[in-house]
């Protein structure tokens, strides 16, 4: 084999193979632009499956009915994880209930834009309980996300801190409302 013919070939694609996966690796969008997009209006993980719209409120208060269930709900972002955007908590327009919606880290990242706005946001309803040391370490690391530091000895635990009820989101689509 006469490997002078190979010398243009290798000299060609040897470069073109070093354009190409440095490209790739320059062009991968990373967690912290996903949270600090300025624009968040747009789809996030999976399309819905499901159309039936629940009232946030109407799972709030007969939680057994749709535990494990998967549910569409709507409602305006109130609240963003500052850290990741790992999560979301959403208020109901109608009955000023609040749920919190958590996803998969990394897998969805709702920008810290989103606040104000609204979202539909289908998943699974699912029900959380601490025991009063989960629920500790769960309101200290809620309040570090924030900025704030608190002394363990001093968090004092409610009966509401020991059960969350939320949305394990699986898509979910931020708008402007009025705007869908």
């Amino acid at each position: 084999m006469n490997y002078k013919n190979l010398t243009p070939i290798i000299n060609f694609i040897f470069p073109l193979t070093l354009i190409l996966f440095f490209s790739n690796c320059y062009n991968k969008v990373e967690e912290f632009d996903l949270l600090h997009k300025s624009n968040p209006d747009g789809w996030y993980g999976s399309s819905f499956t499901i159309t039936v719209k629940n009232k946030i409120d109407n799972l709030l208060n007969s939680p057994e009915e749709y535990l494990g269930k998967e549910v569409l709900v709507t409602g305006e972002i109130t609240e963003i994880c500052p850290m990741r955007g790992c999560w979301i908590d959403i208020k109901d327009p109608e009955s000023e209930s609040n749920i919190r919606v958590k996803v998969t880290d990394g897998e969805i990242v709702f920008p810290l834009s989103a606040n104000g706005k609204y979202v539909d946001v289908q998943g699974t309803f699912t029900k959380i309980n601490f025991t009063e040391e989960q629920a500790k370490k769960w309101k200290i690391h809620l309040a570090e996300e924030q900025g704030i530091h608190l002394i363990p000895d001093e968090v004092e635990i409610t009966a509401e801190d020991l059960v969350e009820y939320r949305i394990n989101g699986k898509g979910a689509n931020i708008y402007t409302y009025g705007c869908k």
